[in-house]
């Protein structure tokens, strides 16, 4: 079963089922009324109850302990899990390869503070995501794992012109490159939070689309 931690998570990220984890967590380890213990009196097993949230739009269930504990989704990752965490390890590659450019190319030293910032917080991801891969069993076949199938990614094209800029034609470009990127690591995060199983991937997902969508703003400001 999740930590009381990971269940609440997870009930932020998909309501319903989700948020059930938490709920049946909290009863489990909430004080008995009749008793005002924290271990249950001798009758409450045989008539307890969990109050179950509905999604939106559907009213709560109230469920038996044992109905309850069965309706706790399984934490086992998925394929959707997989393929976010090996996709996400390139795409955040290249994210590194462009903003290793910054400090002998740009002009602005907004850019350049943009790109030591990317650079340090993606680089401890990708160390993060392999870490994953490896306690679940290493990467898996992705048959449409590919530049084409991840959004966001520049063309081998547009990094060429990016490596040959210099000065304000770097910014330029590499504002829009990156916002561009951004944008195609936002909608992969959305995804795997909509389909995946696995808190950790969830919350990995959950960082990426906060600090991604907070350095458009700043990109976008500049």
């Amino acid at each position: 079963m999740r930590s009381l931690a990971g269940a609440a998570r997870a009930a932020t990220a998909v309501p319903g089922i989700a948020g059930l984890a938490a709920v049946l967590l909290l009863s489990a380890c909430g004080p008995d009324p009749a008793t005002g213990t924290g271990k249950p009196g001798a009758d409450s097993g045989a008539t307890g109850s969990v109050v179950a949230p509905g999604r939106p739009g559907e009213p709560a269930r109230t469920l038996s302990p044992e109905d309850a504990a069965r309706a706790v989704p399984a934490d086992t990752p998925n394929g959707a899990d997989f393929r976010y965490t090996q996709m996400m390890i390139v795409h955040h590659g290249q994210a590194l390869e462009m903003a290793a450019l910054a400090p002998q190319r740009a002009e602005s030293r907004q850019v350049k503070k943009v790109a030591a910032r990317i650079a340090a917080g993606q680089a401890p991801e990708i160390g993060a995501m392999r870490g994953w891969l490896r306690r679940n069993g290493g990467p898996r076949p992705q048959p449409d794992h590919g530049h084409h199938a991840m959004p966001g990614m520049a063309t081998p094209a547009q990094l060429a012109r990016l490596r040959a800029a210099r000065g304000s034609a770097f910014d330029e470009l590499f504002l829009k490159l990156m916002i561009t990127h951004h944008q195609g690591a936002i909608t992969m995060a959305t995804e795997v939070l909509g389909q995946g199983n696995n808190v950790q991937v969830e919350e990995m997902a959950g960082e990426v689309l906060a600090q991604q969508t907070a350095e458009i703003g700043r990109m976008r400001a500049m």
